[in-house]
């Protein structure tokens, strides 16, 4: 969804770091025959897991509600486009389709006992404004991928229990500012008010979903939960969308855990007036109140242990944990009435902090609003603080993260031959449908490298042979289901 920070994965790469130049430059030894790579893209299905595959991001890319940019949004014209797309290439991989009455797209294949726990693989199919082409749709390609491989190879009836691949309809929450409306539903965590949540437009998502024939109430909403005790797991791979992985020169990680997040508002109020005729000692200014504030997160956020090390809130551990882990934006600020010779009345900004340690969060919003107050109280300006959105951090199940970091290892190696180098663990400073689905069973989660770890952008971009390594690593892992 946003951006990660680097001083979020500090602690756990480390371990990791080796020189190495990008995967791509040493797939093949340079002795190698062109029949001997030949030979191993074939016997490695490069046709499906790669081209195929990237052709396929290719395809969903161009899929677009604007013209000149990427935007697909809950349920727009060409999220419906790209849903039939989708649902076709899950048909040719020999997947049963339908779709839900959140607009979610299903895949399901029972293999050899249809009663037995379901493995879930998902991720969103939406894209924020002037997108990539891979946030989201390369797990939903590379899951629908490692299936047709498995179906063209006569294994696909041989899976010990049924793989079900999700393209959930939202998760960006562009549309409707309100995130995971698709993977909430499944997970039965998202409530019957989210129908009645309208667009700029004044259009409900109860709304958007009629005009696209799929009629859902209240009850059904419900209905839409997943019966836990048939699930075994979920898993998501997803684009990393930091710059770990291209640093350390690998094209795949583990993700141990997804980092917690609060949202929040700050309203600063003081004395609107002329700009030239109140005596700067009588200035009750917003705007400047508002900076200070600003400048006091970034402090607190940078140094965390030098503000809450003395209140006794946060033992040793929590305070290493935001040392490495936390991170703050201010990405919106707007003042009224916002003229260049008016003292302004009011300032608005968001915060967005996040971190791994739940405990710790807490304990930084805490002084983080506790120093605000008393800036403003200084500044004779008022200062009103909103929690908009929090959500907790998920830590991925242990062997579910064995087994994926297994699947990453053997794809890794089969395409390079033998690898001394372990397979990152990272943790995700972004959110991801995982989280919704936390709620319903255990989940994993697998990091592809994207180039200079850019994303929620055009320049997003993820190499051809990392594209092929993820289907290998997902089709690695399905075999493990065997």
């Amino acid at each position: 969804m946003t951006f990660t920070r680097i001083s979020l994965f500090s602690l756990f790469f480390s371990s990791f770091f080796f020189l190495s130049s990008t995967l791509s430059s040493h797939l093949y030894p340079a002795s190698a025959t062109t029949s001997e790579k030949d030979g191993k893209t074939r016997s490695l299905y490069s046709e499906i897991l790669r081209d195929e595959a990237v052709a396929r991001l290719n395809n969903l890319g161009k899929v677009s509600d604007a013209d000149g940019y990427l935007e697909r949004t809950f349920m727009s014209p060409a999220s419906v486009r790209a849903g039939f797309l989708i649902r076709e290439w899950m048909e040719d991989a020999g997947l049963r389709t339908w779709v839900d009455s959140m607009g979610n797209l299903h895949g399901r294949v029972e293999g050899m006992n249809a009663s037995a726990q379901a493995l879930l693989i998902g991720s969103h199919l939406d894209t924020v404004v002037d997108a990539g082409m891979f946030d989201g749709s390369l797990g939903i390609i590379s899951a629908i991928s490692a299936l047709k491989v498995l179906k063209s190879i006569g294994k696909l009836g041989e899976l010990k229990r049924p793989v079900e691949v999700i393209a959930f309809s939202d998760e960006e929450g562009v549309r409707f500012q309100s995130t995971f409306l698709g993977s909430a539903a499944v997970a039965g965590i998202l409530p019957v008010t989210a129908l009645k949540i309208s667009d700029k437009s004044g259009v409900t998502v109860q709304d958007a979903l009629k005009g696209n024939s799929v009629e859902i109430t209240e009850d059904s909403l419900l209905g839409l939960k997943y019966d836990p005790a048939s699930i075994w797991g979920y898993f998501e791979l997803h684009i990393e969308q930091g710059p770990v992985l291209e640093w350390v020169g690998f094209p795949l990680a583990v993700v141990k855990g997804i980092a917690g997040q609060t949202r929040m508002k700050v309203t600063v109020r003081g004395s609107q007036g002329h700009a030239g005729t109140v005596p700067m000692s009588m200035c009750r200014d917003p705007m400047a109140a508002a900076a200070e504030l600003i400048v006091l997160l970034e402090s607190l956020c940078k140094h965390p242990r030098d503000f809450l090390s003395s209140g006794g809130n946060c033992n040793e551990q929590t305070l290493e944990s935001l040392s490495t882990s936390l991170v703050c934006t201010v990405g919106e600020i707007s003042t009224w009435p916002s003229a260049s010779n008016v003292i302004p009345g009011q300032v608005t900004f968001t915060v967005d902090l996040r971190a791994i340690d739940d405990v710790g969060r807490e304990a930084v919003v805490y002084e983080v609003s506790n120093q605000m107050y008393k800036i403003c109280d200084r500044r004779s300006v008022s200062c009103i603080i909103e929690r908009k959105h929090d959500a907790n951090a998920v830590i991925c199940d242990q062997e579910l993260s064995s087994r994926l970091k297994s699947a990453a290892y053997s794809a890794v190696n089969k395409m390079v031959g033998q690898i001394h180098e372990e397979v990152p663990v990272l943790m995700s400073g972004a959110g991801h449908d995982a989280m919704a689905i936390s709620h319903l069973t255990k989940v994993g989660m697998l990091f592809v490298r994207c180039r200079g770890g850019i994303s929620h952008s055009p320049e997003e971009h993820v190499l051809e042979d990392d594209v092929w390594a993820a289907g290998l690593a997902v089709q690695a892992f399905l075999e493990s289901h065997m």
